[in-house]
């Protein structure tokens, strides 16, 4: 394992969900004494994603940053019924045995998903494990709205077709690494590709615990944004928690035009687009200007 990726690994711990195995890491201050911030990871690699910002943000906070089930060094079941209910459950359940009573959430991809569901319950009254009150909110480039989201073939291929199923054997394979690497090129910056060694540590994140074998199912949770979306978006559209969207525009998936629909559809959008060859993963390819946006917006919140 990569030298960096193991000193992460080796960072964290584990705590039981419902009989699996969870990875999380929590560091800054002791819980009690700040803020507490909570990230949530996209899909398909884990709270390596933050890695970049993880130094500013624990001087700040107390940062929780766990692995979602199926990805990263969380366990990976394959007899699993993987959805956004399920990733929002486990997040809940994980504030719960931190004793965990409010934060901020920091949301990227399919963790925004997640977020929409933990702000639909928090909004309606229908938490599964306590009552988290939510400070903010601060997207980072995802599905927000399924009417404007536009992932790539082989993302559709493998979560919404036999296909992926059929290429379960293969995966870790470098078959199955030619197939994967131009969907996580595409969705770079032009400026900002992963270089080889990024990439390598990738598919290390994607091959633990044999987590191939389940990357396909884990994503499907598109569907899930079909049967949310409303409720949702009703959620975001009537909730005082304050939020905002910081957005790398040239992501295919959820740039500029995710952007616009934010605009279009939540009142008085606070929408921040960062330079326009930023692409999918801001934290990586813009980390400090996430940074500067993410804590300018939290100390608002803060000061009001």
């Amino acid at each position: 394992m990569d030298a960096a990726l193991e000193r992460w690994k080796s960072a964290g711990e584990y705590f039981d969900y419902l009989g699996f195995q969870i990875f999380y890491r929590v560091d800054g201050p002791p819980l009690g004494t700040a803020p507490v911030l909570l990230l949530i990871h996209g899909y398909p690699f884990n709270s390596c994603d933050w890695e970049p910002i993880w130094p500013t943000l624990v001087e700040r906070f107390t940062v929780i940053a766990p692995d979602m089930i199926g990805m990263g060094f969380s366990a990976k079941p394959v007899a699993y019924g993987y959805s956004v209910h399920d990733h929002a459950d486990m997040h809940e359940a994980l504030l719960a045995h931190l004793h965990v009573e409010e934060c901020h959430l920091l949301p990227h991809d399919l963790g925004d998903s997640v977020a929409q569901e933990l702000l639909a319950r928090h909004e309606f009254g229908e938490q599964a494990y306590g009552s988290v009150r939510y400070r903010s909110i601060t997207w980072l480039n995802g599905g927000l709205f399924v009417e404007a989201y536009t992932p790539r073939t082989m993302q559709k291929l493998m979560s919404a077709t036999p296909l992926g199923d059929i290429l379960s054997p293969l995966q870790g394979s470098p078959l199955s690494r030619r197939i994967v690497e131009p969907t996580i090129n595409e969705m770079f910056g032009p400026n900002t590709k992963p270089t080889r060694a990024m990439l390598d540590v990738f598919h290390q994140i994607l091959e633990y615990n044999d987590g191939k074998r389940v990357l396909h199912k884990v994503g499907r949770f598109i569907g899930d944004r079909y049967t949310h979306r409303n409720r949702w978006v009703r959620a975001m559209r009537e909730t005082s928690v304050p939020m905002r969207l910081i957005d790398g525009p040239i992501d295919p998936n959820s740039g500029a035009h995710m952007a616009k629909r934010y605009a279009e559809v939540i009142p008085d959008a606070d929408v921040v687009l960062l330079a326009d060859d930023i692409g999918h993963w801001p934290q990586l390819e813009a980390p400090a200007d996430v940074l500067t946006h993410f804590l300018a917006h939290v100390d608002r919140v803060l000061a009001g």
